[in-house]
């Protein structure tokens, strides 16, 4: 079983470290995306958060922290917006929702997803395996639902091909977050969630 990766803070006011963590997540993205997570220097990571070198290591020890820090915060958005759906989906027009749900945060939070999956490499062992089980547990969101739809009879597919579907959901819609500068050209997120949800379940459910 793998444990959350504790990132240590001298400062006491969990709100305050909420808030800095968010500034230091959003600058370190950015930064991360142009330069590469070995070439930035804490330094720049603090100057892009918009404070002193001093206070970022109020609420950092180290530079994996921060990238921990920017992994983490997407399987938490990922968690708390696909958990809703699960929650109430329980058919394939659920299962519809939480593939646009899991596409819009994608579009959302695109040059966090291209930097943890470029740079994810470089996290300490035990971070690095806390984050790919966060990895697995999003996937097993859609496992549950593609499930919930076998088992009702509404997809051809069985249940061992459930996890390959659920991978396969998953990794197209991280095509958006890294090709959208080509895919842009022709398509809004609009057009790509209806054009990939509708070749998906082409592939999955029964004719009627």
């Amino acid at each position: 079983m793998q444990v959350k990766r504790v990132v240590k803070s001298s400062v006491k006011d969990a709100n305050l470290i909420e808030k800095r963590r968010e500034q230091i997540i959003s600058g370190a993205v950015q930064l991360f995306k142009v330069k590469g997570f070995h070439r930035a220097t804490t330094r720049e990571i603090a100057k892009a958060a918009g404070f002193s070198i001093g206070t970022l290591y109020e609420y950092i020890r180290t530079k994996e922290d921060v990238l921990y820090l920017v992994c983490d915060s997407i399987y938490n958005e990922v968690q708390r917006r696909l958990s809703t759906v699960a929650d109430h989906a329980g058919d394939i027009n659920g299962l519809r929702m939480a593939i646009d749900a899991y596409y819009r945060l994608i579009d959302n939070m695109s040059d966090e997803f291209v930097v943890m999956y470029q740079e994810s490499k470089s996290l300490p062992k035990d971070a690095l395996q806390y984050v790919l089980k966060k990895e697995m547990e999003m996937v097993a969101l859609f496992e549950g639902l593609l499930s919930t739809c076998v088992h009702s009879g509404e997809l051809r597919i069985g249940e061992e091909e459930v996890p390959a579907t659920a991978h396969h959901i998953v990794v197209i819609g991280q095509m958006w977050a890294f090709r959208r500068w080509a895919l842009q050209r022709d398509y809004s997120i609009d057009d790509f969630i209806r054009y990939q949800t509708d070749q998906i379940m082409n592939g999955i459910v029964k004719s009627s």
